[in-house]
């Protein structure tokens, strides 16, 4: 039986940036061993898989693999989805809303002159924070001195808008830049269970970026990830937690992928109210790659 699938690069205008993903259009039937095979097979970051909606006033039921671990939540994967469904039925409209394990994920589409150029989610849980990590196990998983560790503003801490990642800032875009995942490290320390993987933080200009990152997540199969929407949804959220104003709406353009050569811009939005945030948004472009079928059975 043919499975029809598209590929897209997410948060890039280019082909051959971003964050490449596949959807799999018609997923139905497919058992949780077959579609975790199947996102091993395209050994993207992640793979998803469009069902029917269990309630038909959403758009669907959209699953996500990583090449190792199916996960409740992702951003790029959503955003990329959420392209690939709008430009292939325009009587979708403009608001999409996929049931998915941590919720439901609210996407907007955008549109230049009636072609669909991006979308941006509305993480599907608030934020919430987890576990601390101490910065020496951060400096050694990432092969970075203890001090190319920032402490001032927060520690290096576990945050979550529907998919747990540690988030650590950093002092400088140098320092940024070597890091490197040590994937025994991070298989001692921390297996999949515990958090999907480190986001590496720098608050540095740069060409119209005000945050750069970079995301290592070796025990999902993803040593280094172009794009994580996921993660900079929740970022995003820290940065507005952890400022002095009780009520904000914080926007920053981030970067990631830069250092990989798989260049991606994401923009991204918190509101804080009365001290708490409220909720988070993350988007981009997107740029469409490649169709077929999967000859399966």
């Amino acid at each position: 039986m043919k499975r029809h699938y598209v590929t897209v690069d997410v948060f890039t205008d280019r082909p051959f940036g971003g964050n490449p993903l596949a959807v799999v259009l018609d997923a139905q039937g497919l058992s949780t061993e077959r579609m975790q095979a199947i996102a091993a097979e395209f050994n993207y970051a992640e793979t998803t898989f469009v069902l029917p909606p269990t309630d038909p006033a959403h758009t669907a039921h959209v699953r996500i693999f990583t090449p190792k671990a199916e996960m409740p939540f992702a951003g790029h994967p959503n955003v990329g989805t959420a392209f690939v469904l709008a430009r292939a039925n325009p009587d979708l409209g403009d608001r999409l809303l996929f049931e998915e394990k941590a919720g439901l994920v609210p996407m907007d589409i955008v549109r230049d002159k009636g072609v669909v150029i991006a979308t941006r989610l509305a993480a599907p849980q608030q934020l919430s924070f987890g576990e601390e990590v101490t910065p020496a196990l951060v400096a050694e998983a990432c092969a970075l001195d203890v001090r190319d560790i920032k402490t001032d503003v927060h520690p290096p801490i576990v945050a979550s808008c529907g998919a747990a990642l540690l988030f650590v800032e950093l002092v400088s875009r140098a320092a940024l830049a070597k890091a490197k995942p040590q994937t025994d490290v991070f298989a001692r320390e921390f297996p999949r269970e515990r958090f999907v993987g480190i986001h590496l933080y720098v608050q540095a200009q740069e060409e119209g970026r005000e945050i750069q990152c970079r995301m290592f997540a070796p025990e999902h199969g993803i040593p280094e990830d172009p794009a994580t929407g996921g993660a900079n949804v929740a970022l995003i959220g820290v940065l507005a937690h952890f400022d002095k104003e009780r009520d904000l709406t914080l926007a920053r353009t981030i970067g990631q992928g830069f250092d990989m050569g798989r260049p991606s811009v994401l923009e991204a939005r918190a509101e804080k109210i009365a001290g708490t945030v409220t909720k988070t948004y993350v988007g981009g472009r997107c740029v469409q790659m490649m169709s077929g079928a999967l000859e399966i059975d």
